[in-house]
């Protein structure tokens, strides 16, 4: 019987690339609060958030990514006719096919295998897991991660629980074949019996039989996901820490998804993170950008420089599903 010819030798991968997108018009909390009856002290109080990014009507997700994995491919110092792979993480792409995935690798000048990954706000760790497992197999050299989000199209603005928490924007990651390790095991999951608590309000069928529903905007049942993410979450953050062979105090960030800066403030005391690790709490400016949140923010440390490449970081992603994944990789 004929033997098919599978490699048997596994490579390492890490992260060489980063990129950005944040739209130009920034959108204050005084903007917003007036069809939810609330005040920018209240916003600010309840979710840390003062402002977030609106793409243009005419800018797409497409348009975003786009922008974000130039920006990565110029620091890989990779022509994209290099990628072998474009993930899209996204659940905010307009069309339920084709995904955007082809589209963003014919505009970047690439043929690479492309498709779309739908994990919410987990989206991108989901996507840099899949990448990471592609190039240690030798399916590919260099993945191109995308996580991009146009939320504020699905945003109710009267809604009081949910009009406050978006914005718009684009992160990508370049993953590539490595000499050493970069990326640790991923600890992921997910918790389907809870998937109201983040969700689409209506489904698609809905809207098509009823044509005075409201538009199916994304609402989220915030105190329930903020207990869940607060007392859960810490805890697979652990996990990935000890699956990574990694102690707190070896840390040089810490990147979690950007949903509330009280979330993030007690996942960092539950961790018993160093008081001086820099922790990203980009949603002050950005509000919660899902499958974005996490490379916009290692993107802005970096350029920033309030890490340095080479460091190890933890990241976690975690939203609608119930899903999550965290890994430790090293910064590009």
């Amino acid at each position: 019987m004929s033997t098919l010819n599978v490699p048997d030798v596994l490579h390492h991968a890490r992260l060489t690339g980063i990129g950005g997108y944040r739209p130009a018009q920034v959108v204050p909390n005084s903007e917003i609060v007036g069809p939810i009856n609330s005040s920018d002290e209240w916003i600010r109080e309840r979710s840390g958030i003062a402002s977030r990014h609106k793409a243009a009507p005419d800018e797409t997700v497409v348009d975003m990514a786009e922008h974000a994995s130039r920006g990565a491919l110029e620091y890989a110092g990779l022509d994209a006719s290099q990628v072998d792979a474009v993930l899209v993480a996204t659940v905010t792409h307009p069309y339920q096919t084709p995904a955007a995935a082809p589209e963003l690798a014919f505009r970047l000048g690439s043929r690479a295998a492309a498709f779309d990954l739908s994990a919410a706000c987990a989206g991108y760790c989901h996507g840099i897991s899949v990448a990471n497992d592609m190039v240690r197999v030798g399916t590919a050299e260099h993945v191109l991660v995308v996580g991009v989000e146009k939320l504020l199209d699905f945003t109710d603005p009267q809604d009081r629980g949910s009009a406050f928490i978006f914005g718009d924007g684009a992160g990508a990651a370049i993953v590539s074949r490595s000499d050493t390790p970069g990326i640790s095991p991923t600890v992921w999951g997910s918790d389907g019996e809870q998937k109201h608590l983040i969700a689409q309000r209506d489904s698609w069928n809905d809207v098509r039989a009823d044509q005075d529903l409201r538009w199916p905007a994304i609402v989220m049942e915030g105190p329930s996901v903020f207990r869940w993410a607060v007392w859960s979450m810490a805890k697979e953050a652990q996990r990935a820490l000890d699956a990574a062979g990694v102690r707190a105090d070896e840390l040089s960030a810490f990147i979690p998804h950007q949903a509330n800066v009280r979330i993030i403030d007690q996942m960092v005391k539950t961790l018993g993170l160093p008081p001086d690790l820099p922790v990203a709490r980009d949603i002050v400016t950005t509000a919660n950008t899902s499958a974005a949140s996490v490379p916009l923010a290692m993107e802005r440390m970096l350029r920033e420089g309030e890490v340095e490449p080479g460091g190890l970081a933890l990241q976690i992603g975690f939203g609608a599903g119930l899903v999550w994944a965290a890994q430790v990789v090293t910064l590009p």
